[in-house]
């Protein structure tokens, strides 16, 4: 062809190929724009679980993909290309910040956001990454300003003053003579069914043991128990299960005294250590309640030899811990272990101050639909009334009403007493320190201190997280633009459109495309000690190489509608612990294909936990041996030209199906795998040849037998996998 109606040919091509690319682009951008407004619905969820941990609700098709990042480099190249269009110059005077975020750059130029993306096309800026919210710094704040024609000028930072810090504290130690005896604050471990459950409930008249699930106590409850001397005691009814280490820990941080308590027929178990352990560490002393007496093979004395292996050495042995032989389930001897625990109580000379300003601990918090958040409380200090105004956290309460362990409602709590506490404006963490303040006023100054103090720190990790992926990138786009150095820039273009070219006509992933090997889980508890003790045994999953285990939500209360839309945009299970979900919820789970798994027992929890974690890993391949033969003879058939090796054999185990695979075993190697040519019995042609039979048979690959090699048949069957994940049950 002529030279001109060439080039009028490529120039016609490469339009119709950058119409193309535009049409393409701007579909993809249509769906950008349709995720980005609908991940704008979602905010950050903090539950009062983990006040430090913020679970963000982006479920993972909504990130900006390569494709998507791809076809908006392109549709803005487009857009500039056209026409050797450049960026549009405008007069004036910016003022600058050291750090400033893709927004307010944008309103500080009066320009929209995309013409901040647009200017920094063809740096080492990552616009895949980049959001409105985005913090820019000073050197491409300036190269953008500068690029759009205007001057900048840097605006005079004010460091801001060190904000006064306005949290509350305790108080000094008080003065020993105006401090009163109090009653003592006990914690009962002991190893799973060992019987702590059944002992409070001897103790305290209640039938609390009969409503516990699996006989497993299920969260922290605190109770007062009066004894016929007219003493009072405190207990703490901790968990005994490992799973709940975390919260057994807590228990015994409030703690004066520990009653372990110990099977007299099963002895230490691994709870029993853990709980030794727990003790020492929080300086708790031990009382030794060995439970179970009543029965033939109980063996108290073996127990306390046990225990001389982690430090527990009981009076009888020199030592100075008290050991009580007790029948909790026929209320044996718990008068004896009452005495006890007085008797230590006063050897410990517990007081406290009942004066002044209250200070406590949340031992358990909830979220009642009666009562709004309540949490049960040990006073320490000070005595509670109504109308006090608390502190715990970030959150706050003017105290409306206060209940006792009956549920009766009572006016004045003093130290060591166990109260139910309403009029929490949000849930408190169990563990957290309870602080009386002086007004309402003053307590929206201690937890306005607190967020501001957690939003500092929460704001440096990010700094540092974003300060290291940006220099990462750098570095990356400095090897890159290394490579590059020495094309022209048509050629750098040329190079990176071909790069790339494949992910600009590839399809988005839809939903149900997601990667399989991914396991997204909303959990729900009745207390906040339940869910912080899943969570905790959550926190031991190691196996991300099998099945990747997200935990998108977390919270208290039953199952609501937000948590089935939320498994539905994130393909998840609900799973929820001792709370329910009414017939409304469970039918729209159901329309919506959503899975929702109720449990009360721990056990049955993690099992279907573990389950739902097996079905998304792919079954593995297993060889089921039908049968083995051996080489006796070998010799060779001729067929047309060729000649085919064929094995004399025997049929040692088992038989040979023709229709099977079969493999060639040599010293112990596999020499070959497939299937057979040709199986014959008595120059007959046959399909099975059974134990103790000769036969002669060639393969469907040209291999040589050597005498003595095996011939194995077998069938290949899949078998689901299970996960390597051993939560410690």
């Amino acid at each position: 062809k002529p030279p001109f109606l060439r080039e009028d040919t490529e120039g016609l091509i490469l339009q119709f190929e950058n119409l193309v690319q535009l049409r393409v682009a701007c579909r993809q951008l249509r769906t950008l724009s349709y995720r980005k407004v609908y991940r704008a619905q979602w905010k950050p969820v903090q539950s009062s679980a983990h006040p430090v941990w913020s679970v963000l609700l982006y479920p993972q098709f909504w990130q900006k993909d390569k494709l998507i990042s791809v076809a908006l480099l392109q549709c803005r190249h487009l857009a500039t290309k056209e026409k050797k269009k450049k960026i549009p110059l405008t007069k004036g005077e910016v003022e600058i910040r050291q750090k400033m975020t893709v927004e307010e750059l944008a309103r500080a130029m009066g320009k929209d956001i995309d013409h901040i993306y647009e200017a920094l096309l063809y740096t080492d800026v990552d616009l895949d990454s980049l959001e409105p919210d985005s913090v820019l710094y000073e050197d491409h704040i300036k190269l953008i300003v500068k690029k759009s024609g205007m001057k900048y000028k840097s605006a005079k930072l004010k460091e801001e003053k060190e904000r006064e810090n306005t949290d509350a504290v305790k108080r000094p130690p008080a003065d020993p003579a105006v401090l009163t005896p109090r009653p003592p604050v006990v914690t009962i471990l002991g190893h799973v069914d060992h019987g702590k459950t059944t002992l409070l409930d001897s103790l305290r008249k209640t039938q609390v043991a009969s409503m516990e699930a699996g006989g497993i106590t299920q969260h922290i409850g605190a109770f007062l128990v009066h004894l016929p001397s007219g003493e009072k005691i405190t207990f703490l009814d901790t968990p005994g299960h490992a799973a709940f280490s975390a919260m057994r820990a807590r228990g015994t941080n409030v703690t004066d005294i520990v009653i372990l308590v110990v099977a007299a027929e099963d002895g230490v178990m691994q709870q029993t250590i853990e709980s030794i352990q727990h003790a020492k560490n929080a300086g708790v002393p031990l009382i030794l309640a060995i439970n179970k007496c009543d029965k033939p093979e109980a063996d108290p004395e073996r127990v306390k030899k046990e225990l001389l292996a982690h430090d527990v050495v009981c009076e009888e042995f020199g030592g100075d811990v008290q050991a009580v032989n007790i029948s909790a389930l026929k209320g044996e001897n718990l008068m004896v272990l009452g005495e006890a625990t007085v008797a230590l109580a006063e050897m410990l000379e517990l007081k406290a101050d009942s004066t002044g300003l209250v200070e406590g601990t949340v031992i358990e918090s909830r979220k009642d639909k009666g009562k709004g958040p309540v949490t049960t409380a040990i006073i320490q200090r000070g005595t509670l009334r109504k109308g006090c105004v608390l502190v715990a956290g970030k959150t706050w309460a003017k105290v409306r009403f206060m209940f006792d362990e009956n549920g009766k409602a009572v006016d004045a709590a003093s130290p060591g007493i166990p109260v139910e506490i309403m009029g929490w404006k949000e849930v408190p963490s169990a563990g957290d320190e309870i602080l009386e303040v002086e007004s309402e006023q003053r307590a929206h100054e201690v937890v306005a201190w607190r967020i501001y103090v957690e939003q500092q720190e929460k704001m440096k990790r990010e700094m540092e997280v974003i300060e290291e992926k940006q220099k990462e990138h750098r570095m990356e786009y400095e090897k890159k633009q290394q490579k590059l150095v020495h094309l022209t820039w048509r050629q750098r273009k040329a190079v990176l459109y071909k790069a790339n070219k494949h992910l600009m006509f590839s399809k988005p992933k839809e939903r149900t495309e997601m990667d399989k090997n991914v396991l997204s889980v909303i959990v729900k508890g009745d207390v906040d000690g339940s869910v912080e003790a899943i969570l905790n045994i959550l926190d031991s999953y190691d196996a991300e190489d099998e099945c990747k285990l997200d935990i998108i939500h977390f919270g208290m209360g039953d199952i609501s509608e937000t948590d089935i839309n939320l498994a539905e945009a994130f393909n998840g299970v609900v799973f929820g612990f001792s709370v329910k979900a009414n017939d409304s919820i469970k039918q729209l789970a159901a329309k919506k294909g959503i899975k929702i798994k109720l449990h009360n027992i721990i056990y049955k929890f993690i099992e279907d936990l573990k389950d739902e974690l097996n079905s998304r890993l792919p079954p593995s391949v297993v060889e089921n041996t039908i049968g083995e033969a051996s080489v006796l003879n070998i010799f060779s058939v001729t067929v047309g030209k060729s000649k085919i090796p064929v094995a004399g054999c025997r049929v040692q185990k088992g038989l040979l199906d023709k229709k099977m695979k079969f493999k060639l075993i040599r010293n112990r190697d596999v020499i070959w795998k497939g299937s057979l040519s040709s199986l014959r019995h008595h120059k007959d042609d046959v399909q099975v040849i059974k134990t103790g039979m000769d036969c002669g048979l060639s393969l469907d690959k040209h291999i040589e037998f050597i005498i003595g090699d095996e011939i194995i048949c077998y069938e290949e069957k899949e078998v689901q996998q299970t996960t390597s994940w051993d939560p410690g049950f």
